[in-house]
């Protein structure tokens, strides 16, 4: 087996998408208990509080084997951060993937970035690119 195959009792008990959230929601839990110090004032975790677009999403795409999966590790403020499925810009996610849910708001809101989960207008500039290329 290569280091990129998925193992195949992954592949059981209840789904891939299950097994996926299932440690998704693990991690969730692991993150926050975390701390920061100042001057870290405002921490969004997208997979908590826009949970149900990203079950959503997962269920939906997660669910045989993939021969790329693209990674991120910085959600965008009109990417991510509104939507909870990676890379997703609200337009896109909504429209396109046709993903629903509702997201509720992080405990500690930076003013200049309001979540408003998938109503939200603005969109990440690289999201004209994807559109272009797909």
């Amino acid at each position: 087996m290569n280091s990129w195959e998925v193992p195949m009792n992954f592949l059981e008990e209840g789904g891939l998408a299950e097994r996926f959230l299932h440690i998704e929601r693990e991690q969730i839990v692991r993150l926050n208990s975390l701390s920061f110090l100042d001057p870290v004032q405002y921490v969004y975790n997208p997979l908590d509080y826009a949970w149900e677009p990203h079950q959503d999403y997962v269920r939906k795409y997660c669910h045989s084997r993939k021969e790329v999966l693209f990674l991120g590790m910085n959600p965008g403020p009109f990417g991510m951060a509104q939507t909870g499925v990676p890379f997703g810009a609200v337009q896109l996610v909504r429209d396109w993937l046709q993903i629903s849910g509702q997201v509720f708001r992080p405990a500690c809101e930076h003013p200049k970035r309001p979540i408003r989960g998938l109503e939200c207008p603005h969109t990440e500039h690289w999201c004209n690119k994807l559109r272009v290329s797909l």
